[in-house]
């Protein structure tokens, strides 16, 4: 199926690695132009595509890296948002999580979340086009007890997402958002870091160990997603054939949420 995303404009905030970074790579295969910004050089694209360091907790660093956009482009089609943090501590109960580290996960996942969407809103408003697609997460609908802090982000993620879809439609700027399951990302494994400290000795377990088990018992269709399952998806919200798709969430999880 053509997705008619050669020569699109494309931003992807959080494009240096994992999720991010497969998306950046499935526009580029489909002959797009890409903007990656990100705290990072995005590795093996950094010859490929244009790339902005970028902390998007900090309203300066945003600003400038929204001019240097608007520099190098007269159009932005595309913005993928894909940075996440967790707190690095495992939950069961939410109190093993430090108070002071919800503080960080909020900054970067929330807040970080809102001053993209300030800075880029005003670009396609001025077009009267463009899609933003948001990457929230399963545990955002579960309230999963893992990592309380990136849980409840993430909800702010979806809620907020659907707030900008209302306000942006009759701007013809659709918003949406894809909840990923369990992809092996570093973040994800992050989450088995904390566990496995957390845990005495002789009942820690390695990561594939911890992961195979949790991905049998909570994942229907009983394997990992990909971060190309994930950019995939992308890569049709983004695009014209998603043209009356706004507002919505679409779950890419091997069936870990149904509805």
């Amino acid at each position: 199926m053509e997705l008619g995303l050669c020569d699109k404009s494309v931003l992807v905030v959080g494009g240096a690695s994992g999720i991010g970074a497969a998306c950046a790579r499935r526009f580029l295969a489909e002959q797009a132009k890409v903007y990656v910004w990100d705290l990072r050089e995005p590795g093996e694209l950094t010859d490929q595509i244009a790339h902005k360091i970028c902390d998007i907790t900090d309203a300066h660093y945003v600003a400038e890296a929204t001019q240097w956009l608007d520099r190098r482009t007269d159009r932005l089609d595309i913005l993928v948002l894909a940075a996440a943090i967790g707190s690095g501590f495992f939950g069961f109960p939410f109190s093993n999580v430090p108070l002071e580290s919800w503080t960080q996960v909020l900054q970067v996942n929330v807040y970080g979340m809102a001053s993209v969407a300030y800075a880029i809103a005003p670009l396609m408003i001025k077009q009267r086009s463009g899609s933003m697609l948001f990457l929230s997460s399963v545990a955002g609908q579960i309230g999963s007890q893992t990592d309380p802090p990136y849980s409840a982000s993430k909800a702010a993620n979806l809620n907020f997402a659907i707030c900008l879809a209302r306000d942006l439609a009759p701007h013809n700027i659709r918003v949406n958002s894809i909840c990923p399951g369990m992809v092996q990302t570093p973040l994800n494994r992050s989450v088995w870091q904390a566990w496995h400290d957390a845990q005495p000795i002789e009942q820690r377990l390695d990561y594939e160990t911890w992961a195979g088990e949790k991905v049998r018992r909570v994942v229907p269709l009983g394997r990992w997603q990909s971060t190309d399952d994930i950019a995939d998806a992308a890569l049709f919200l983004s695009s014209d054939r998603a043209a009356q798709i706004t507002g919505q969430t679409l779950n890419v999880d091997g069936g870990f949420v149904m509805r």
